[in-house]
C-alpha cells in the first residue's frame, strides 16, 4: 500500500511539474551527480574562492551579483547593470533569465524597494521567478554597491 502510494503521489508531482514544463529529477534515490563545471564569468578573480556561477546537474546557481566599483548609487541604474551582469553569468552557463527559478534581492535600503521593482519587472520573461527581497545592514552588502541579486535558474 505504501509503495502504491508513492508511485502515485510521485506520478502526480511529475504530472504537475510536467504541465508546469519542469521535470522532477528526483524519481530516482539517485542524486545529482555534479558535473563538476565551475564557470568563472567575473564574481571573484579567484575562481576558487567563490566562481560567478556554477552548474550542478541541470541546475544553474548564480552568486550574488552587485554594481560594485561601477555603481553610480542610482537604484534604477545599478539594478539595471546588476541584472545584465546576472543574464551574462546565466547565458554563460547555458541558461537564461526565462529560466531563472528563484531570485534573492539584497538592497542596502529598503526605501529602493519600489525604484527596483520599476527596473526587474519583466526582465525574466512572462513568468517571473519566485523572490525575496531583504534590507541588509548598513554596510552589508559587500564591494561598494546598493544592490546585489543571486539566483537559481536551469538549463
Amino acid at each position: 500500500m505504501k509503495s502504491t502510494r508513492r508511485s502515485v503521489i510521485t506520478g502526480l508531482f511529475s504530472t504537475i511539474a510536467g504541465l508546469a514544463g519542469y521535470s522532477l529529477v528526483a524519481q530516482s534515490q539517485t542524486p545529482l551527480k555534479n558535473d563538476g563545471q565551475l564557470l568563472s564569468t567575473g564574481a571573484s578573480p579567484d575562481v576558487t574562492l567563490y566562481p560567478g556561477s556554477i552548474r550542478y546537474g541541470n541546475m544553474v546557481f548564480v552568486s550574488g551579483t552587485g554594481a560594485d566599483a561601477e555603481s553610480v548609487f542610482e537604484i534604477k541604474a545599478d539594478t539595471d547593470f546588476v541584472l545584465k551582469k546576472m543574464e551574462k553569468r546565466l547565458l554563460a552557463a547555458g541558461s537564461s533569465m526565462e529560466k531563472v527559478l528563484k531570485v534573492t534581492v539584497f538592497l542596502s535600503d529598503m526605501a529602493d524597494f519600489d525604484g527596483m521593482n520599476k527596473v526587474y519587472k519583466g526582465r525574466f520573461g512572462k513568468n517571473p521567478p519566485v523572490r525575496s527581497t531583504v534590507a541588509v545592514a548598513k554596510g552589508g552588502i559587500p564591494g561598494k554597491s546598493i544592490i546585489e541579486i543571486e539566483c537559481i535558474g536551469y538549463v
